[in-house]
């Protein structure tokens, strides 16, 4: 299922328990997965390793998330990023959806359809 030439998925999120429920769920589901808390966590595993997708929150410790995605996009300018986010609003949806990302998620949403947006992630 993960191509050879990538390792997986990264995870970038400050919250601990959300964090270790999405790895949990995505490692039952058959993918090699990393996490992190940070930026700095996800520019030191994206330079050193080869992730095809970056699950990333929007509350970053740093910065928002999606003030992140031009800087790991520089990085690797083929990583595929799902932005995720506690709550949506209108005018955060509008600022994460004018960065180069893949899909959006809500972490209220179900886990299926975010497996389905790493699912796609890997397929594209």
């Amino acid at each position: 299922m993960i191509d050879t030439e990538k390792k997986g998925i990264l995870i970038i999120d400050p919250n601990i328990p959300e964090k270790t429920v999405m790895a949990s769920f995505l490692k039952s589901e058959n993918f090699y997965v990393e996490t992190g808390r940070g930026l700095a966590d996800a520019v030191k595993k994206i330079s050193e390793g080869c992730f095809s997708c970056l699950i990333m929150d929007v509350e970053l410790p740093e910065m928002k998330g999606y003030e992140a995605v031009s800087i790991l996009k520089s990085i690797d300018p083929e990583i595929k990023i799902i932005m995720t986010a506690k709550r949506n609003t209108k005018s955060l949806e509008a600022k994460v959806r004018e960065q180069d990302i893949f899909f959006y998620f809500i972490k209220s949403f179900d886990k299926e359809e975010l497996k389905l947006a790493v699912t796609n992630a890997f397929s594209k």
